[in-house]
């Protein structure tokens, strides 16, 4: 690339950028989104640990259908934070309609089984499909479990029997997750937020500068100057790169700033200025890749509406890997550094959970994403030689 193509290049893109930022509303839109993400995250988790805490917290409500046939364990029940409540009617519609979380049915033959030493039957009646009532119901099987164990240690006892030999196994647990694993567990759903915006982050600089200028029938007399159409076309993408670039940026310092000033939520997230920095360098390749597929959709397209219309695919993207993760979750290895959208979603999780990255890894996603970035910018190059790009149809 000579002196007169990076003039050339450079003179287009101050002039992408010029018309960009004379359009404020424009620029307010475009970087609305670097301020919505971090707040949106912070939302999401405060609303989370307070629905959680607040379901952990209060008395746990629980209509007990045949109450009468378990007196001891319907007041040991009341002993533990439960309000122990008249059933309903209809105890299975009542649970379809989300009038109640949980129901406990106490079996009629209940008393004969106690007092005849074998197991006495109670059901517990819920929609396993609902999320909402997960910890209710988590809550109340823990306490029949208690309940369970402690009446069988008693009866050991009263025959002189250590409870002890019941359990002729104890499993312990060591836990090896850190804060910082537990941490990028929680904040699982970040990684689409991030490559979103890094990905169509500067969407609407890239379909104005061509699609946009080409149905206003203002690319024709641009490309008819002395200038290199390859040129042309890289100033409109580096114009475009800045403002991706400038959008990631904002994102990650409110981000921080959102978590570490922001309303306690239980989660600290404050990393270091050196993780910033890494996920500045894992997101950059990925403004570069948006940037590049845009511009080759856009120079494909007759009109901005048809170039628009393929945001809902490409916003689709992202989600792929979170989504196959959540279904299929899979060990970190080599090859997934080289697969776009994957890499980024392994290589953010890697940062929040504090753990290294290995010099293949980097070196083979930065490979991988520059690499794919080049092949798209020359795929995007060819286009801009057609003559029929500057006929706006």
């Amino acid at each position: 690339m000579n002196a007169d193509t990076i003039a050339a290049m450079l003179v287009v893109m101050r002039k992408e950028l010029a018309d960009l930022f004379r359009d404020k509303r424009t620029i307010r839109i475009t970087l609305m989104m670097s301020v919505f993400t971090p707040l949106l995250m912070l939302g999401i988790i405060a609303l989370t640990q307070n629905r959680v805490s607040s379901q952990l917290e209060k008395p746990l409500r629980l209509p007990v259908v045949g109450a009468q046939y378990a007196p001891n364990l319907v007041d040991w029940l009341r002993g533990q934070n439960v309000d122990v409540r008249p059933p309903p009617v209809d105890p299975d519609a009542a649970i379809r309609a989300q009038d109640e979380d949980v129901i406990l049915s106490i079996d009629k033959g209940y008393a004969d089984d106690w007092r005849a030493g074998t197991p006495a039957q109670v059901e517990m009646i819920l929609d396993s499909s609902r999320q909402d009532s997960q910890i209710p119901v988590e809550r109340l099987q823990n306490l029949l479990e208690n309940y369970g164990r402690t009446v069988a240690s008693l009866r050991l006892l009263v025959r002189g029997v250590s409870p002890a030999i019941a359990s002729p196994v104890r499993v312990a647990r060591r836990d090896l997750a850190t804060p910082e694993s537990k941490r990028g567990l929680a904040l699982s759903f970040l990684p689409y937020l991030l490559i979103l915006g890094a990905f169509l982050g500067s969407a609407s600089l890239v379909i104005d500068a061509t699609a946009g200028e080409r149905e206003r029938q203002s690319l024709e007399p641009l490309l008819a100057t002395p200038a290199a159409r390859g040129a042309i076309m890289s100033g409109k993408i580096a114009a475009a790169c800045i403002l991706g670039l400038l959008n990631v940026v904002l994102t990650l310092v409110l981000f921080k700033l959102a978590f570490t000033y922001g309303p306690a939520t239980g989660i600290v997230f404050d990393v270091s200025f050196l993780t910033i920095a890494k996920l500045l360098l894992v997101l950059l390749p990925m403004v570069l890749l948006g940037t590049t597929l845009l511009t080759l959709i856009a120079a494909s397209s007759k009109s901005v509406k048809e170039a628009q219309s393929y945001m809902s695919v490409l916003m689709m993207l992202p989600i792929i890997p979170t989504v196959m993760l959540m279904v299929n979750p899979i060990k970190n290895q080599l090859w997934q550094f080289a697969v776009p959208f994957l890499a980024q979603n392994q290589l953010i999780m890697k940062l929040l959970r504090a753990e290294d990255v290995t010099a293949n890894e980097w070196g083979m996603y930065l490979l991988a994403s520059f690499g794919l970035g080049a092949v798209l910018w020359a795929i995007a190059a060819r286009l801009y030689h057609r003559e029929k790009l500057a006929v706006s149809a």
